[in-house]
């Protein structure tokens, strides 16, 4: 195959290039000449010390390495592909006590912990509470006067109200949890002045807030899902500070992703306005997981390697960092018929919007999809004559597809 023709020194997880677009032509470049490819990184670019890594774009290899956690690993640099230059190796090996940077066994003890609320019945229990929620917000936005932001007044709060319902956290403090989860994973994004420090410090903060709610359903336990996982009578619980990091997962996994791929939703609704009259019309079920491709809210996510191993025809070395790409396998025309149509009738979509299976597939995507689901038929009943305002406004983030800014009206 020929070598793809790449500019000099293309680094994927720069941030610079997420706060633009998706490099989605330089991904199906690589798909097409060279799927598994060296990434070069100068000095200490991404905190971990090191030349490079791998970026795997096609959808067959992102599977394979999601679904061999003993070769590609999680936790020997975590699950985040790029850190900051600062960032010092404690913080980072820090992570570790996070689900999402655990590898099998203890990863699999904590999960079927966690999962305790996140089964069916749980799911379905919230349902009802969540559709009045979601109408109650699109109401809210609908009755405003002129344009307004659908990122803070629609996208951002169902997954909060959500979460809050979840794992009892009052509705009041749902403004803690969006303030400390942007803060967290603004740190790429001058326009927040957000230091390694003050993501630090956020990050402290929830697992504090986490830890105060496990002490004190252990004192006096509660129907919620928080006694369910710290306090109940059978062995198997969480910790107070497993509980803490739990929190801080949701508080990115269950939160950031959901909020962003509702909002590019909307934006692709609206920039295909054929789609968003056959929802009004039809309400497909097969909606929200198009919408979860179409947005992939997580660029990647990396691995490494824990031995010697060969992928897409490449060697990659013991302790080399693989940058599994769900934005690329997601596009991979292999997989998926006319990959760059917005097409919410898709059915099979066997995306990796939930992550590429394996250990680390997404616990909580039954509820996002709820979620999803929910708020863009109430935007359809309250609204359905939205419109654009002006294009949106992108994140600076090296693996997070996030839009700050969308303004639309309703009017």
């Amino acid at each position: 195959m020929p070598c793809p023709a790449l500019p000099d020194g293309f680094d994927f997880t720069d941030p610079d290039v997420l706060h633009h677009r998706v490099p989605l032509p330089e991904f199906a470049e690589l798909r097409r000449a060279e799927p598994v490819r060296w990434i070069p990184q100068s000095g200490n670019v991404a905190g971990f010390q090191d030349e490079g890594y791998w970026a795997v774009t096609r959808h067959a290899d992102v599977k394979h390495v999601s679904t061999h956690p003993e070769i590609f690993s999680s936790t020997l640099n975590t699950a985040i592909i790029r850190f900051n230059e600062h960032i010092e190796r404690e913080r980072i090996d820090a992570q570790r006590l996070i689900l999402l940077n655990m590898d099998p066994p203890e990863h699999t003890r904590v999960r079927q912990i966690v999962q305790r609320g996140f089964t069916p019945r749980s799911i379905r229990a919230l349902e009802g509470r969540l559709r009045e929620r979601a109408r109650m917000i699109v109401e809210a936005a609908s009755a405003r006067e002129g344009d307004f932001d659908f990122v803070t007044e629609v996208a951002c709060e169902l997954p909060l109200q959500a979460i809050a319902e979840l794992i009892g956290v009052p509705q009041d403090d749902r403004a803690k949890i969006f303030d400390w989860s942007n803060r967290m994973i603004a740190y790429d994004d001058p326009e927040y002045a957000v230091t390694e420090e003050v993501g630090a410090q956020s990050a402290a903060e929830i697992i504090a807030y986490a830890m105060n709610m496990a002490a004190a359903r252990k004192q006096c336990p509660a129907k919620d899902i928080v006694t369910t996982l710290v306090a109940a009578e059978d062995e198997g619980n969480l910790a107070s500070d497993e509980f803490g990091f739990f929190v801080l997962m949701l508080a990115v996994a269950g939160n950031e992703t959901t909020r962003n791929a509702i909002t590019h939703g909307m934006h692709a609704f609206l920039s295909h306005p054929d789609q968003w009259e056959l929802f009004k019309r039809e309400r497909p079920h097969t909606a929200a997981e198009e919408i979860v491709r179409w947005a992939t809210p997580v660029v990647a996510f990396q691995r490494t390697a824990t031995q010697d191993t060969e992928l897409g025809g490449k060697v990659i070395r013991k302790g080399e960092r693989v940058g599994i790409f769900y934005a690329s396998a997601n596009r991979d025309p292999e997989v998926f018929q006319r990959p760059d149509d917005f097409d919410i009738t898709r059915d099979p979509n066997p995306h990796f919007g939930f992550g590429g299976g394996g250990p680390h597939f997404c616990l909580g995507k039954s509820l996002a999809v709820l979620e999803i689901d929910l708020i863009f038929n109430a935007v359809a009943d309250a609204m359905p004559g939205l419109r654009l305002v002006g294009a949106p406004r992108r994140l600076r983030s090296a693996w997070i597809n996030g839009v700050k800014e969308l303004r639309v009206s309703a009017v």
